[in-house]
Order: C-alpha cells, then sequence, then structure tokens
C-alpha cells in the first residue's frame, strides 16, 4: 500500500467547500433545484395506490409556474439580502395561497423556508425569533383563510411546522459558526502567547550570557591592561618585574578564554560532545578571585567563612559575580594605594556580600557624590558602557535580593548586596 500523497487530498477538500468558495453559484443551484421540487410537488398526488405519489392527473397553470419561478429566483440573492429575500418569498406564499388555481395548492412555501433559514443562520437569536414568529403568524393565517379545508388540516399545520423548523436549524448553525470561530480564536491567542513567552525567554536567555560575558570579560581585561601597563613602564629599567608583570597578562587572558569558553559553551546543545563539563564559579573560588587582584597589585582582606555551607547555585553564582565586578571598579576607580575588603555574611534567610574599599579615586574621576546614581557615573568613568553596575543589579533583582551602592562616610566606595535564601530554596524544590 502506497502512502498517500498530501496533494491528493486537495482537490477532495476543495470539492467538498465548494459552496463557500462559490456561494452565487450555489444559490443558483439551490434555486434550479427548489423551483423543480415545488412544481414536482404541485402535479404529485400524494394518494396513489399502495401508498406512492401518482403523476399525471393533476396540471399546472401559468400562474403557478411564474409565482413558484419568482419566488426561486430571488433565492440566488439570499447571502447578501437575506430579509428582502424572506419578504419577497414571504408575499408570493400569500399571493400563491390566495389565487392559486391547483388543489392542493403548490408548496411555493419552501422558499419561505429557505429564506427563513438563511436569515437565522445569519443574524442574531432575537432577531430570529422576532421576525421568525411573525413569519409563521403571517404565513399560517393566510394559508387557514385562503383554504376551503379545515383550519387544522394537514397542510396548514406543515406551514408551522417547516418555518419553525428552519428557524430552529438556522440558529443552530449560526451558533456552530460563532463556537467554531470563538475556538479558532482562542487558539490563535494560545499560539501568539506561546510565541510571545517563547521570545521573552530568548530575550533573557541572551541578557543572561551577555551578563555572564561582559563580567568576564571586564574583569580579565581590566588585569590585562593593568599589568601591561607596568610591564610597559618598567621594561627599560626593571626587566624581572616587566617579566613578572607580562606573565600576570598571560595568566588573566588565559583565565579569560577558559572562562569565555565555559560561558558561550552554554549556547551548545545538551548532547554536543564538546559541551563544557566545568562547574560555574562560586563562593569556594573566592580565593583564586582574590590571588588574582593581589597579584595586579590590590591588597584585599577577605573575610568569609573558611568552610562556606551549600548554597544554591544562582546564589552561589551572583554572590561570585558581584565580587568579580566589585573589586574590577575597584581596581579601575579606586586609585593608587586603595585597599579593598570583602565580607561575606551568611544568616539562615539571606546572604550578604559587602565590598568596601578606602579610595580617594583617580583623578579627574570624583568619588564622593551620593546614591546609586553617583555610583552609576563612576562605573561609566573607566568602563565608558557604564554596564558593570546595572549588570550587577539585574542580577541581584532577578533573585529578589536588594543592592545598596555608593560612598563611605569614612571615604571610598561600597557594594552591599542582600540575597534571599528561602525564596530561593523553595524554588528549586518544587
Amino acid at each position: 500500500m502506497t502512502p498517500l500523497d498530501p496533494g491528493q487530498d486537495a482537490p477532495r477538500t476543495g470539492r467538498f467547500h465548494w459552496h463557500r468558495s462559490h456561494p452565487l453559484a450555489f444559490d443558483a443551484v439551490l434555486a434550479v433545484a427548489a423551483f423543480m421540487a415545488i412544481l414536482i410537488g404541485a402535479v404529485a398526488d400524494p394518494h396513489g395506490p399502495h401508498g406512492a405519489p401518482r403523476f399525471g392527473e393533476r396540471h399546472l397553470s401559468a400562474m403557478t409556474v411564474a409565482l413558484t419561478g419568482l419566488a426561486c429566483a430571488v433565492l440566488v440573492l439570499r447571502r447578501r439580502l437575506p430579509r428582502t429575500v424572506l419578504a419577497a418569498t414571504g408575499a408570493l406564499t400569500i399571493v400563491e395561497l390566495a389565487v392559486g388555481t391547483s388543489d392542493p395548492r403548490a408548496p411555493v412555501a419552501a422558499s419561505a423556508v429557505i429564506a427563513l433559514f438563511t436569515l437565522a443562520s445569519r443574524t442574531d437569536r432575537p432577531t430570529t425569533w422576532r421576525i421568525g414568529a411573525v413569519t409563521i403568524v403571517v404565513l399560517t393565517a393566510a394559508a387557514m383563510l385562503s383554504s376551503s379545508r379545515p383550519w387544522y388540516a394537514q397542510e396548514n399545520l406543515g406551514i408551522i411546522a417547516w418555518t419553525g423548523m428552519a428557524a430552529a436549524a438556522g440558529d443552530a448553525v449560526r451558533s456552530r459558526r460563532a463556537y467554531i470561530s470563538a475556538i479558532q480564536e482562542r487558539a490563535e491567542r494560545a499560539e501568539r502567547t506561546r510565541e510571545e513567552e517563547a521570545r521573552r525567554r530568548v530575550a533573557e536567555e541572551r541578557m543572561r550570557i551577555a551578563r555572564e560575558l561582559h563580567d568576564v570579560v571586564a574583569h580579565h581585561i581590566a588585569l590585562v591592561n593593568v599589568q601591561a601597563g607596568v610591564a610597559s613602564h618598567v621594561m627599560d629599567n626593571r626587566p624581572d618585574q616587566a617579566k613578572q608583570a607580562l606573565a600576570h597578562v598571560r595568566e588573566a587572558s588565559r583565565s579569560a578564554l577558559e572562562e569565555l569558553r565555559t560561558t558561550v559553551g552554554l549556547l551548545r546543545h545538551s548532547d554536543d560532545p564538546g559541551a563544557p563539563t566545568e562547574p560555574a564559579p562560586g563562593l569556594g573560588d573566592l580565593d583564586q578571585l582574590v590571588d588574582g587582584f593581589v597579584r595586579a597589585g590590590l591588597p584585599v582582606d577577605l573575610d568569609a567563612p573558611r568552610t562556606p555551607e551549600a548554597l544554591p547555585a544562582s546564589v552561589d553564582l551572583t554572590a561570585y559575580r558581584v565580587v568579580q565586578e566589585a573589586l574590577t571598579n575597584v581596581h579601575k576607580h579606586a586609585g593608587d594605594g586603595a585597599r579593598a575588603t570583602v565580607r561575606i555574611v551568611r544568616s539562615e534567610a539571606a546572604l550578604t556580600v559587602t565590598v568596601q574599599d578606602d579610595g580617594a579615586g583617580r583623578a579627574g574621576v570624583p568619588r564622593q557624590r551620593g546614591g546609586e546614581r553617583a555610583a552609576a557615573e563612576h562605573d561609566a568613568a573607566g568602563s565608558g558602557g557604564g554596564h558593570g553596575l546595572i549588570g550587577m543589579r539585574e542580577r541581584v533583582f532577578a533573585l529578589r535580593g536588594t543592592i545598596v551602592v555608593g560612598p563611605r562616610a569614612a571615604g571610598g566606595f561600597q557594594v552591599r548586596v542582600t540575597l534571599p535564601l528561602q525564596a530561593i530554596r523553595t524554588g528549586e524544590t518544587t
């Protein structure tokens, strides 16, 4: 059995929905079919032998053919002018009931039934029941008043039944269309929401990776810049010290490349054999971080627990990046002779990271302004972009923490970050 070609279903689907793609042609075919059915009903005798209809005993009059033709012709416009078509078919039905010469009368009321169904399927329910009730009353009254038979004759009651079913069926079709339209709208809205959520997550991931890259590059490039300047300054007079500075440059650049490789490696697929397996840096790596700054000429006092307890991964990484960014800013902006202090305090509810220095600032870079605005200006003065403190703040706010940056009253600068632990634990366990 060969697989079905997807293109084979297209013609079938097109034929099945032909009445939607060619509404005028479909209504013309419907009008012709209604015309033939009414004429056949006018000449057929329902009381033939064995209950079968009998033909040849009734004859059509010119009046019946003309009224039937007019009533069916206006059905071509039933979609464009549903109320006008219903009024016209209803009026022609009344005329046929009043002046019709055949007995029983020709079923011209079938055209009004079709028009009423069309109106009910294209308008609201109150309008349907209001116009449907008027149509039923008018046509039934005309049939009863113009008939020589009793008012409860089968053909009179048949008008009530057919017009009532037409109104109910049209209303059901309208309700189904509205239901399908609502489902499609909800599906489209859900699809748009999923796409927007996907775009938002992509933007957040890009921002996170950008912060990682900034932290890595800013830290190591700052060390490379300082050590390269030292090597250039002492190259002629003290080559040994220049050689040591160049060794620091080489080590800092190597560390930068390794961290860049690890960060960019996060973009790979999980099944990529070249994906990084090294853990993200944390507070356990503070000694190596501080040693790098000390070798670069920035004295750092580290006050942290010797055996730190396990922290949530997001808190551990954020605390490490805060210390890294803060010490990088101290190294760039605090000036010669500055000394930094890093203090890590942990409680049951939060982790507090404090980085402060006693520097007066480099020439042309004021440090005594106060507030986060001064801190941002202070960061922008040396880096040219001012994204270090912005990225730090975004990291802290993502964990629902608090950050305070600004000059100290005793001189120097301070960064104080508090990261909650309870909310992070709850989020990870759930």
